[in-house]
């Protein structure tokens, strides 16, 4: 059973990427991080390697996705509140990110995304209670 989550990304910029997840607020591991990658922590047990794309190469065979063009993943996290949700994409955007869709509002869930300067999405919901059953 696995014990922790490494969600690893490449960067063009790892400067530029720490000083907009710092701007969000996100905190970082100085012992996994040097010039080509750093370790951001989410939440306990839960990690994003943002690595250089040289150093992203090194971890597969395959060509590194141009996250500008194409989406491979979409990373979604769970906040405590829709007002946190709304905060987070507006800290995203001031920060140089981008809301790439409207917010959604599903009655149980409400969710709202951003772009990272990479191109990487991010959504974000907020769950108040269960999906109602048809």
């Amino acid at each position: 059973m696995a014990t922790n989550i490494f969600v690893n990304l490449p960067v063009r910029d790892l400067q530029k990427s720490i000083k907009f997840f710092t701007h969000l607020g996100y905190s970082f591991n100085q012992h996994y991080t040097d010039e080509s990658a750093t370790c951001m922590i989410v939440a306990e047990n839960i990690y994003v390697m943002l690595l250089t794309e040289t150093r992203f190469r090194e971890f597969t065979p395959k060509p590194v996705s141009d996250a500008r063009t194409s989406t491979e993943v979409l990373t979604c996290l769970q906040l405590e509140s829709r007002q946190a949700v709304i905060d987070m994409v507006a800290k995203a955007v001031e920060a140089g990110g981008r809301a790439y869709k409207d917010p959604q509002d599903h009655g149980f869930m409400y969710g709202h995304g951003y772009e990272d300067p990479d191109g990487h999405l991010w959504e974000l919901v907020h769950m108040s209670g269960e999906p109602s059953k048809h």
